[in-house]
């Protein structure tokens, strides 16, 4: 099944209706649909994002699946003989319609929701279930692509034809297509039920990021920098509260006032508004919601033979088991914990000589750490924020982007290309060595009501070439807090790493050089190694000597400051090891135990205590606000995907330290790119990264990374991974 299949998901008694209707009928209806409408313009043509229109998405989500359904139909029926051409590659071409639909829908979900499409959103939600179901669930369809899949047909494909049909073949095994009867219609009751619950819980988070706002008078700034203060009260300005300051329940907004606020009390507020969404006891409370998802993901897989939902998900990935991902996890705990006792003994010192009279609480951690920062490497972060001016950073990721992959990125001229609001902006990217056109870049930067939190990279179109090749639309997505007008926005080091990490995810999508829909995907623990490495460039003497720049002065950051920030790169350890494992551990403990009567709530807690987690800090991602498993199922059974990429990351970063040419090493940049990057999902994640590093990468690599002592030897490492 394509990506595009996989992104869809159910089915009304309209678009039922609708499969009755000859599709060309359909098609004449749907051409008078903004959503539906084929892209014109230039560049390969573009979304109407100037022309969206909400009440035009129910009607252009009907049709597209009506379109969708005839489609398949008829390959399902098809009175020759299966063979690639015919099913696997008629599969692909697929769906175009509401494909384009869905980069519509994208845009309102997490960067312009409404109250108005969040009620569409819930009403659509199951019935795309549906649609996914009579896809995945068709007989016919699945006996097509089972006979490809064995026929003698395939053994003289191409390797990329091969794993294409594998996908497929396994995306229908794997999502119910082998069942019968009841088992078969309970399977897609589940989904579609699931569909529902994962939309409420996103929609309860959002509800709570907006409906929590801390505000603040003058006397209540102590600590904070001036641009933050502007980029408060800038906030407020835009919420209606002239002269107030505004703390927004978003992390971009609450991370840098817990870490510089004077005002404890208030820190507490923010800490507590962040970490409660979901968790209110309200209307947008999510443990209910949590409970029922747990029981019926674990009802699924067990009508598909699992012994636990985790074990179904990590079947196809690289660490294969939930055992092999809980030994990664847990080699790392200790010393992260260790780390820890470490960096809150240091902060309870300088507490206590300031007499402040506390014991290090979770909205003291980030406070206290900068302190020791301070103390322990001379380091002021508001020192380094000074030099780290978005534009700037933008800049110079262009600038690594044309290094490594011999990208160009040229705005594209003004209005010549919709975007879906003002703040958006798009480039034009290019090959350096033959001027050919690869596709274009859309970057949406800050904050807004209705927007989701955090930074996250999409496209609207994948690069194939089976039927002519396509220019591929990516875009990036942040929070960052928008200044006074002519004001440099700052961001801190964190957030400049999280930007060249999610542009990492763009220049994946824009290296592809796959011919089919379905290899644009990804094997989920793999897919993050791409864009962590590109972090590691953030702190090369290219990008720090033209591009770090003061924001008043223009002057280069200070070669001792610079220094400094090298020397602390591991500073901090404990802290950010430990949040994002305890979430890891808890998202993998929640989907290998069977949740028959499960409180989420005391469930969290009862991990939490059997890991030992530290009082002082607490999950990344508490469980009623952890969209990354519960409003979706991407990263569900599968957080720990971030560390397993850390490996790979922490592995190819010390390759390309031993380079001759260092992190700008032409001969191993292309190695990277083309077996890294350009590949996409044509070739298994395991041999492709041992055709660029020659072997498997290895653990000690991410612990020398982190300052951590070296695992002991005792047990087997990792799959696809050497002590």
């Amino acid at each position: 099944m394509s990506t595009r299949l996989a992104n869809a998901c159910g089915l009304t008694a309209l678009v039922l209706a609708a499969c009755q209707m000859n599709s060309d009928q359909i098609a004449e209806e749907a051409r008078d649909n903004v959503l539906l409408a084929e892209w014109t313009g230039p560049y390969g043509g573009v979304p109407a994002f100037d022309r969206m229109n909400l009440a035009a998405l129910e009607p252009a989500l009907e049709a597209g699946m009506a379109l969708q359904l005839a489609e398949i139909e008829a390959i399902a029926n098809n009175p020759q003989a299966p063979t690639f051409e015919n099913t696997i590659v008629a599969m692909e071409r697929a769906g175009r319609e509401l494909d384009r639909v869905f980069s519509y829908w994208g845009i309102w979900s997490s960067n312009m929701s409404t109250p108005e499409f969040r009620e569409i959103q819930g009403e659509m939600a199951p019935k795309l279930s549906e649609f996914q179901s009579r896809i995945t669930q068709n007989e016919k369809l699945f006996e097509r692509v089972r006979a490809v899949y064995e026929s003698e047909e395939i053994a003289s494909r191409s390797p990329d034809e091969k794993r294409l049909t594998w996908l497929v073949y396994n995306g229908f095994a794997r999502n119910g297509a082998t069942l019968e009867g009841a088992a078969k219609e309970r399977y897609a009751e589940i989904n579609k039920r699931l569909a529902a619950l994962h939309t409420e819980f996103g929609n309860n988070v959002l509800a709570d990021e907006e409906g929590y706002v801390t505000y603040l008078d003058e006397s209540q700034l102590g600590g904070l920098s001036d641009s933050f203060i502007e980029a408060a009260r800038a906030a407020a300005s835009a919420r209606g509260e002239e002269g107030k300051y505004a703390i927004t329940n978003t992390r971009s907004s609450m991370a840098p006032f817990l870490t510089f606020s004077d005002e404890r009390d208030l820190r507490k507020q923010v800490w507590t508004n962040y970490y409660s969404r979901g968790d209110n006891g309200d209307e947008h409370d999510n443990n209910a919601i949590i409970a029922e998802i747990l029981q019926l993901r674990h009802e699924r897989v067990g009508l598909l033979g699992y012994d636990n939902y985790a074990s179904w998900r990590l079947e196809d990935r690289m660490a294969k088991t939930p055992e092999r991902a809980f030994e990664l996890m847990k080699a790392v705990w200790p010393a992260a914990l260790g780390r820890v006792e470490e960096e809150v003994a240091d902060m309870q010192a300088i507490a206590d000589a300031e007499g402040a009279g506390i014991k290090i609480a979770p909205w003291d951690y980030r406070y206290y750490a900068e302190k020791v920062r301070r103390a322990k490497y001379d380091l002021d972060s508001d020192e380094v924020k000074q030099y780290l001016q978005l534009d700037k950073l933008r800049e110079a990721m262009f600038f690594v982007a044309g290094e490594l992959f011999r990208f160009e990125f040229t705005p594209v001229p003004e209005g010549s290309v919709p975007v879906f609001q003002e703040d958006v902006s798009v480039w034009e990217v290019t090959h350096k060595d033959d001027g050919s056109h690869i596709g274009l870049w859309y970057l949406d930067p800050y904050a807004r009501p209705g927007k989701r939190s955090g930074a996250w990279a999409t496209s609207y179109r994948s690069h194939e070439t089976f039927d002519g090749k396509t220019n591929v639309l990516s875009s990036n997505n942040s929070n960052f807090i928008k200044g006074a007008p002519g004001e440099p926005v700052l961001i801190s080091w964190s957030d400049a790493e999280t930007l060249f990490h999610e542009f990492g995810h763009a220049l994946h999508f824009l290296s592809s050089n796959v011919a089919y829909p379905t290899l644009n995907g990804g094997v989920r623990d793999y897919t993050e190694f791409q864009s962590q490495l590109l972090e590691r460039w953030l702190l090369t003497d290219q990008v720090i000597n033209n591009y770090l720049v003061h924001c008043e002065t223009g002057e280069p950051i200070p070669a001792a400051l610079v220094e400094k920030i090298k020397n602390s790169a591991t500073f901090n350890q404990g802290f950010d090891t430990t949040e994002y494992l305890a979430s890891a551990l808890v998202d993998m403990a929640f989907h290998t135990t069977d949740p028959a009567g499960i409180d989420p709530d005391a469930f969290e807690r009862e991990t939490l205590a059997k890991l030992d987690m530290p009082e002082e800090i607490v999950m990344r991602h508490r469980t009623p606000h952890f969209g990354h498993i519960f409003s979706g199922e991407g990263y569900s059974s599968g957080y720990y995907g971030y560390m397993w990429a850390d490996v790979l990351t922490s592995d190819a970063s010390e390759a390309f330290e031993e380079a001759p040419g260092g992190f700008y090493d032409r001969d191993l940049a292309k190695k990277l790119v083309d077996n890294l990057f350009a590949v996409r999902n044509a070739v298994d994640p395991v041999e492709a990264y041992r055709a660029f590093r020659g072997r498997d990468a290895r653990i000690e690599a991410l612990m020398r990374d982190r300052g951590f002592p070296l695992p002991g030897e005792a047990g087997a490492s990792p799959a696809g991974m050497k002590k």
